[in-house]
């Protein structure tokens, strides 16, 4: 199977996952700034699972690029990757709607957690696929980011009990961290 059918699939579903987000948040009752204030959480939540789904998909179409065959476990993967993608809207509304509380905020910590863990298992089935000299093994290489990501969202799971503030942080400061474009990837297919 071609790799487009994929890229376009995950495009599609991305697409839909931004949609769902910015459907939860509602349209106030009143026409003064200060109906809209209730609805800063809720907006914030949103602005940072758009990021982190913006940054998702700008890393997955990198990926792909660096790929030239899709085998099963390639597709498998990547339907693990959408799966937790698509718990982002509503782990994103609950904590929004709860104003960051610990539980919603421990569950969105939860998805972030395992949508880095499948984001990381496609890596492995692309490379898997390609071989141990392939284009995206090369680009890899030891991967700091995403080795220190997952320490950040379990820091951030744990601390929404003790110190909630701390685990916004925590998520935020990854969000900011992988902002930064990578530019491995293509530094790596330059070559």
């Amino acid at each position: 199977m071609g790799k487009s059918r994929l890229e376009a699939f995950s495009d599609g579903v991305i697409a839909i996952i931004i949609t769902i987000m910015v459907l939860e948040m509602k349209v106030p009752h009143g026409d003064s700034l200060q109906a809209l204030w209730p609805l800063l959480p809720v907006f914030l939540s949103y602005v940072l699972s758009f990021v982190y789904v913006g940054i998702y998909w700008n890393n997955h179409h990198h990926m792909l690029h660096a790929c030239s065959k899709v085998s099963g476990p390639v597709l498998w993967a990547n339907l693990h990757l959408l799966f937790w993608l698509s718990l982002f809207p509503f782990a994103t509304g609950w904590m929004g709607e709860n104003h960051f509380a610990a539980w919603p905020s421990a569950l969105y910590g939860v998805v972030l957690l395992m949508a880095a863990c499948a984001y990381w298992m496609l890596q492995q089935a692309i490379i898997a696929a390609e071989g141990p000299s392939s284009t995206l093994r090369r680009a890899v290489g030891n991967d700091l980011k995403g080795k220190l990501s997952p320490l950040f969202y379990i820091a951030g799971i744990v601390s929404t009990f003790f110190v909630p503030w701390l685990a916004e942080l925590a998520y935020v400061l990854v969000a900011l961290w992988w902002l930064v474009p990578d530019r491995r990837i293509e530094q790596a297919l330059q070559r």
